[in-house]
């Protein structure tokens, strides 16, 4: 590996011990504001929710500005153990390739395109948002976005494991809490009566049964379930969230229609099945032809690297929306995601950097 290719490293890990929640990436944001200080950018700041904001000047100072963006929470509690371990290749550690890599990204850039001597027609706007994972519901971007508006070239959003992907479609989210109250009792003297555990548990398996399908992808999840006091209590109250997915948005839709219908139609005597929405991810995409789309491609393949275009959901989904050329690009490959042994590979990060170097300079 290269110089630079350490040095993100090296920044990678010192951010990955900051806890970032989502809700409480404060403590992570300042010490993105600060970096961001220290290296000489103009207008550094940091908003109300919690994006911070600095920008490299170019040349010209009527052009369009580019937006590059990486989010900066992750899935863990301040509670978790932060610890690091290198095996071979890998550097192990909790939140590490998502999104702690794609933070140092925004430095990577900005060093390797100094240390090239690059200097842009275009500003450059690096940013660091809040509220990507989990029911943080994409909050940070709708705030860059509200920002920034549609007068920019594009955005470019870092994800650390996503080196030889490139993300031109957004897929359509909806989330659910659902909640289920009976006037619960005991488990001996009251039986027969409903209990919200069972009857949330029975309402969940009607959800599971629907045939959904393959093409367009779509997709339901029951994330979390819980309810109720004690063993030997008919459960009073249990509450499920609910997670659902699709590549097209007619095909949510209809997904949405039955999942509600059988929800509405749930409540019985004794039994109240209500829900609430907790996060909406608005599905959205730009063309495969699109002059964006066929650059990061470029970049992607002059490493040596097979391009693929792919749909996912991140906080890109805000622009996706909104119609505004957006791509999303990773900086290394690993695995394990969202789980205590997420990884990334050290030794693609060289390629990975210097396919994102290559876009920013050539993009407008």
């Amino acid at each position: 590996m290269n110089k630079l290719a350490d040095k993100i490293i090296d920044l990678t890990l010192e951010i990955q011990q900051i806890p970032a929640p989502t809700f409480a990436e404060g403590p992570r944001g300042e010490f993105v504001r600060d970096l961001f200080a220290k290296e000489n950018l103009k207008d550094v700041s940091m908003d109300s929710l919690g994006n911070v904001y600095a920008r490299l000047a170019g040349k010209q100072k009527k052009a369009k500005p580019l937006i590059v963006s990486a989010h900066l929470d992750t899935v863990f509690p301040t509670s978790i153990n932060l610890q690091i371990k290198k095996e071979g290749g890998r550097i192990i550690a909790p939140g590490i390739g998502d999104n702690s890599l794609g933070v140092a990204a925004l430095f990577g850039i900005l060093w390797g395109l100094r240390e090239k001597n690059i200097m842009l027609n275009h500003d450059v706007w690096f940013v660091a948002n809040v509220g990507e994972e989990g029911l943080g519901d994409l909050r940070g971007m709708r705030g860059v976005v509200e920002r920034f508006n549609t007068d920019v070239i594009g955005y470019l959003v870092l994800e650390g494991l996503a080196l030889g992907y490139v993300y031109h479609r957004a897929i359509g989210v909806r989330r659910y809490r659902i909640t289920a109250k009976t006037a619960g009792g005991h488990s001996w003297s009251d039986y027969g009566q409903p209990s919200a555990v069972h009857e949330l548990a029975a309402l969940v398996t009607q959800l599971t049964g629907m045939q959904l399908p393959r093409d367009p992808r779509t997709t339901m999840n029951v994330g979390t379930f819980g309810g109720g006091t004690g063993i030997n209590v008919l459960a009073s109250e249990a509450k499920c969230e609910l997670d659902l997915r699709s590549e097209d948005i007619a095909a949510l839709g209809k997904l949405i229609h039955q999942v509600e219908d059988v929800i509405i139609n749930a409540s019985r005597e004794g039994v109240k099945i209500t829900a609430e929405v907790i996060g909406q991810r608005p599905a959205g995409e730009i063309s495969k032809n699109h002059e964006l789309v066929k650059l990061a491609v470029k970049c992607v393949n002059e490493q040596g690297l097979n391009a693929v275009l792919i749909s996912g959901s991140t906080d890109a989904n805000i622009p996706f929306s909104m119609g505004i050329p957006t791509v999303v690009m990773g900086v290394t490959t690993g695995g394990g995601a969202h789980t205590v042994n997420e990884y990334i590979d050290a030794s693609p990060i060289e390629k990975g950097i210097e396919t994102l170097i290559k876009f920013v300079e050539n993009a407008g």
